[in-house]
C-alpha cells in the first residue's frame, strides 16, 4: 500500500519547554491511525506540526497531497450560513465551479444528515450539528489526510455517538486519518493502528488488539487502566 505520510525525527519546543522528541512514524494510504496518551503528551500539537500550523524544530514531514483538519472547536464563521461556510474555501482558494461546489457540498450534508440545515447560521444549530459541518468543511477541500483533533471533546455526551458515527462512515470510505481521541472504545472500533504517547515521544507503535489487550509497556496499562473500555472476549 502506498505510503502517504512520513514523520521523521519531529521535534518541536516552546522555548526550553520540548513539547515532541524524535517522533518517528508513517502512514499508509487508507489507513486510520489513532493516537492516545495522557493530557499534555503532545497529541493536538504533533497534528499542528504535521498540518504546518506549527513550526518544527528538527526533523522532516513529507505529505503527499493536502491535509484537512478538522479541530476541537468547529471555527464556523457565525455570519455565514452553513452552505457559505462550506462553500467559502472551495471558492476563494481553489477557485472552483460555484455550481460544482454548491452540488457536492450539499451531497456532503445529506451524507451527514444536515440537508436541511444548509442555510441556518452556526448559532441555531446543536454542537454535534456543528462538528458535522466542520468535517464536511474540511472533505469538500478534497484532502488527502484528514486530522481530528479530540473532535467531540467539547460535546455532551448525547451529541458524541452522531460525530462519531460520521468519522466511522469516512472509515469505510478508505479515507485516510489521523485521529486523537479520548473515546477510547472508538479509537479500539476504527484504528488500524495505534500510537501512544508519553512526554512527547512514541512509546507504542501497534494494532489496536495488541494495544488494548497486551499493552506493552506499564506506562500504557496505567492509562488505559483510567477508562472503561469493552475487551474483547
Amino acid at each position: 500500500m502506498e505510503e502517504i505520510l512520513k514523520v521523521e525525527k519531529l521535534t518541536k519546543r516552546y522555548e526550553d519547554i520540548t513539547v515532541l522528541e524524535n517522533v518517528s512514524f508513517s502512514v499508509k494510504k487508507g489507513e486510520v491511525l489513532v493516537i492516545v496518551g495522557p493530557s499534555g503528551c503532545g497529541k493536538s500539537t504533533l497534528l499542528r506540526c504535521i498540518n504546518g500550523l506549527e513550526d518544527i524544530q528538527d526533523g522532516k514531514v513529507s505529505i503527499e497531497g493536502k491535509t484537512g483538519m478538522v479541530f476541537q472547536s468547529y471555527e464556523l464563521f457565525p455570519h455565514m450560513t452553513v452552505l457559505q461556510n462550506l462553500m467559502l474555501a472551495p471558492l476563494k482558494v481553489q477557485k472552483r465551479d460555484k455550481g460544482e461546489v454548491m452540488k457536492e457540498a450539499e451531497q456532503l450534508l445529506e451524507r451527514v444528515g444536515l440537508s436541511s440545515k444548509k442555510n441556518n447560521y452556526p448559532r441555531q444549530l446543536s454542537g454535534g450539528q456543528k462538528q458535522r459541518v466542520a468535517i464536511v468543511r474540511a472533505l469538500i477541500m478534497h484532502p488527502e489526510v484528514l486530522l481530528f483533533d479530540e473532535v467531540t471533546a467539547a460535546l455532551d455526551p448525547e451529541m458524541v455517538r452522531e460525530v462519531l458515527d460520521v468519522i466511522l462512515d469516512l472509515a469505510t470510505q478508505h479515507k485516510t486519518m489521523l485521529i486523537v481521541t479520548h473515546e477510547m472504545n472508538f479509537a479500539r472500533a476504527i484504528a488500524d493502528r495505534v500510537i501512544f504517547l508519553e512526554g512527547g515521544s512514541i512509546m507504542e507503535d501497534t494494532t489496536p488488539e495488541e494495544f488494548f489487550d497486551a499493552p506493552r509497556s506499564e506506562r500504557a496499562k496505567r492509562f488505559l487502566s483510567t477508562f472503561e473500555y469493552k475487551k474483547k472476549e
